[in-house]
């Protein structure tokens, strides 16, 4: 697997802005048709719809549409005085790094009419400020930030509609398999080896936890060819009682999985998922295994041919933590905060767009989730 190409001149952008609203549209549409209220319970797993997609189009102005200084890029001053919100209120509406996940299930949102609105005057906002960006050599960065918040937002969408049952359009939901998976999984033999981790391309936009690239010296490591698949971590539950997914169930001698609302038969070869670290660690101890660190996966993934990724997230066994040299972008919230508590998922799953799979990207969430399309791998324990 390789990573997919980035957008990175102003026409590239703009081609890629208008994709990722036209999924963001669409899975609004899909929300709405299965969930007429939009309203979700109050789980910190969850977000409310209305103001997921609220939020979406706010951070969009307010990097872009509302910074005086996004021609400076990673320069920005991210506390400076932004020009006035068109939408009232917006910034105590919609600003995650002041709205406590909490506190949103009590605020009064706009309608879903009110946010499509504002969403297509974000939109047409930000390809004007683009054009003129294009035209000027200016900075791109804030642009490229917008369009994987949103992708990211998009998937977010697809993972908790599929938490909740909900049907989702198939055109939008699931990119195909990587490529085809192998029959069974092999191990793959990573000679000892220095090798520089992070952001090196060739993508040409970060988040600011990939940044510093570093060499590490990695003793040499045993490591599966591919994520564990379904028919192995079935074996483990069937040998020890292990309390089996949630989107699983067993009817007449066979496996279904509840894909989006609809059960149907599991394929018992592809990666196992909707799994925590825990389950994951599970598995791990009962078949002498061990998670690979995110520097073992990413070595893997940068110079093993068959190392098949991005059909699922994958738990490593690391913490999220800065790397050496660590300095927080101009959107400050994203990666600081959750150092030292969230633990690294590498890869992608089928509902990632393209254009974030990358080998140096680094996922993150708390260890006992299980909402997310998350599976794992394995090294050779060690001793």
């Amino acid at each position: 697997m390789t990573a997919h190409s980035f957008p990175a001149t102003a026409a590239e952008l703009a081609v890629a802005l208008q994709d990722s609203r036209r999924r963001t549209l669409a899975l609004m549409d899909a929300w709405s048709v299965g969930l007429p209220d939009l309203r979700v319970p109050r789980d910190p797993a969850l977000n409310l719809p209305l103001w997921e997609w609220g939020h979406v189009g706010w951070f969009q102005t307010w990097w872009v549409g509302r910074n005086r200084q996004r021609e400076r890029g990673l320069a920005c001053d991210p506390d400076h005085e932004r020009l006035p919100a068109v939408l009232p209120q917006a910034d105590a509406l919609y600003n995650s790094s002041t709205v406590a996940h909490s506190a949103r299930w009590d605020l009064e949102l706009p309608g879903l009419k009110a946010v499509k609105d504002e969403l297509e005057r974000g939109l047409e906002e930000t390809l004007f400020a683009l054009v003129r960006a294009g035209e000027h050599g200016e900075d791109l960065y804030f642009w490229q930030l917008v369009l994987v918040h949103e992708d990211m937002h998009s998937e977010a969408a697809l993972y908790m509609a599929q938490a909740l049952g909900l049907q989702m359009p198939a055109a939008w939901a699931e990119r195909p398999a990587s490529r085809p998976l192998p029959a069974a999984r092999r191990t793959l033999v990573v000679p000892a080896q220095q090798l520089c981790i992070g952001h090196q391309g060739p993508c040409n936009f970060a988040f600011d936890n990939e940044l510093h690239a570093h060499e590490v010296s990695l003793p040499a490591f045993e490591i599966d060819d591919r994520a564990v698949s379904w028919h192995d971590y079935l074996a483990f539950v069937g040998d020890t009682g292990y309390a089996w997914p949630r989107h699983l169930r067993r009817e007449q001698g066979r496996w279904l999985f509840r894909r989006f609302g609809r059960w149907e038969a599991l394929d018992l070869e592809e990666p196992a998922c909707y799994l925590s670290a825990h389950d994951a660690q599970a598995w791990c101890d009962w078949a002498g295994r061990a998670l690979p660190t995110e520097a073992q996966w990413e070595c893997a993934a940068r110079t093993q041919p068959s190392f098949h990724w991005a059909d699922v997230w994958e738990w490593t066994a690391s913490r999220f933590e800065p790397y050496p040299g660590f300095a927080p972008h101009p959107y400050r919230d994203y990666s600081q905060p959750w150092f030292g508590t969230h633990r690294v998922l590498r890869g992608a799953s089928r509902f990632t767009d393209e254009r974030l799979v990358s080998p140096s990207y680094r996922n993150y969430f708390l260890p006992e989730r299980r909402d997310i399309p998350a599976g794992f791998r394995t090294v050779a324990r060690l001793g």
